[in-house]
């Protein structure tokens, strides 16, 4: 067998391993969650997420907000008004969180 036979043959293999089919993964079909901040409120209070998703906060009130995980494992930093702050959904994120400026928002992250 030459060299060059040997080459084409390993060459036909790796294409065909790299021609396979890759299942889509949840990262990579990650969804973005809203919520809105109005009237010193989450809306809306509860959502369900998945890890690798991501969550958006909008602040449409008057005063700036934070959302902080209850366990203080996160947190958005301020807020200001007309402003959107991400975070990406992590494993064990499932959790109460509230505004650090005014404690009675509260909000829940449900993990799926």
């Amino acid at each position: 067998m030459t060299h060059r036979v040997l080459r084409r043959d390993v060459l036909a293999g790796m294409a065909a391993i790299f021609a396979l089919p890759v299942p889509p993964s949840r990262a990579s079909s990650s969804t973005v969650h809203e919520v809105t901040i109005t009237s010193f409120r989450f809306e809306p209070e509860t959502i369900t997420v998945h890890a690798g998703d991501v969550i958006r906060w909008i602040n449409k009130d008057l005063a700036p907000h934070t959302a902080t995980a209850e366990d203080f494992g996160w947190d958005t930093e301020e807020i200001p008004t007309d402003q959107a702050v991400e975070i990406k959904v992590k494993p064990g994120m499932d959790t109460d969180y509230f505004c650090a400026f005014h404690p009675h928002m509260k909000g829940h992250i449900m993990l799926e």
